[in-house]
């Protein structure tokens, strides 16, 4: 918790007089025994599957029916040192959502009504981006950055003009030394709704096992017995955009050529993370997806889910 205390306190001094001097701050080697404490990773490999179970589509008298989902994610970066404790992050990821149930393509008969037994939403999404980010790292803890994800978002057609950016850029700074900190940022991406909106929070350290972590779109009450073990109660508001194919529902007002989807997931749930098998973390957590949207904002459209139970497995190694 100290530690986690130190790097947030450390970020806002860094980034504060970079701004005053123009210039990146370059910090003295310490000696080695403060250099090992100090070690940050320079490997992170992450992987997660996500199950969410079936529920129904929200409107229109039912007639988009109800699915399920699966969601699974990969990614690896190397961290390069650049001055100090500045890092430039570079990886890939790629990113799939599968849905299953009614989720799929229709047909219009030469009458204009819909064949077949899907909705015409979409039946997976994927992405396959880079990773670029700059950040100021302590014990392995970002406390200042810029994160960049330059790639396609498609559902079956990876083309040009499935090409998106999303970022973000955040600041953690302390409000009472060591105990309560501030976080600040951005972010958005070409094709999102809108395209940039603020986030940020507050982190507040209640004693060396127990904190909050207050900060959007990832909010969580943190319980640290030892270093085996961590809980969490914890939220996580995701929200991507994606290029998708024709879509063609029973709705006059979907029936659009290559539209962009904004696709969200709002999740509320506990969750708990054995990290004894160094360099694994090794994540299970349990809850509600508590909506699932397709926002064809452009069409001035959406679908919502009404809420349903998941499971997640995640698996983080650093080293």
């Amino acid at each position: 918790m100290n530690r986690l205390a130190l790097a947030l306190t450390v970020s806002l001094f860094s980034a504060a007089l970079s701004a005053l001097a123009g210039t990146a701050i370059e910090l003295r080697p310490a000696p080695s025994p403060a250099q090992d404490e100090n070690k940050n990773s320079t490997e992170i490999f992450n992987y997660e599957t996500t199950y969410t179970g079936t529920s129904d589509y929200q409107r229109y008298n039912g007639v988009f029916g109800d699915s399920d989902s699966i969601y699974n994610d990969i990614s690896y970066a190397h961290r390069f040192l650049i001055t100090g404790n500045w890092y430039l992050r570079l990886g890939a990821e790629y990113e799939r959502f599968d849905f299953g149930g009614d989720n799929g393509s229709n047909h219009l008969s030469p009458t204009g009504l819909v064949l077949g037994g899907n909705n015409g939403l979409p039946d997976h999404l994927q992405t396959f981006h880079a990773l670029i980010a700059y950040e100021y790292i302590v014990h392995d803890h970002a406390g200042a950055g810029i994160d960049l994800e330059p790639g396609l978002y498609f559902e079956n057609h990876a083309s040009g003009d499935a090409f998106d950016i999303p970022w973000k850029v955040w600041v953690s700074f302390p409000l009472k030394k060591d105990k309560i900190f501030g976080v600040i940022g951005a972010g958005g991406s070409i094709n999102s709704n809108p395209i940039a909106a603020p986030g940020g929070g507050l982190i507040w350290l209640f004693t060396d096992h127990l904190r909050l972590e207050g900060v959007f779109p990832k909010p969580a009450l943190v319980y640290n017995p030892n270093d085996d073990w961590e809980f969490r109660i914890a939220g996580n508001l995701y929200y991507e955009s994606f290029r998708t194919d024709d879509v063609v529902t029973p709705l006059r007002k979907l029936q659009v050529h290559d539209p962009v989807v904004q696709y969200s997931e709002d999740r509320a749930g506990v969750q708990a993370t054995y990290s004894h098998f160094k360099p694994l973390d090794i994540t299970l957590d349990v809850g509600a997806t508590v909506r699932r949207d397709f926002d064809f904002f452009r069409a001035e459209a959406s679908v919502k889910s009404d809420p349903a139970p998941y499971v997640r497995l995640a698996v983080e190694a650093k080293f």
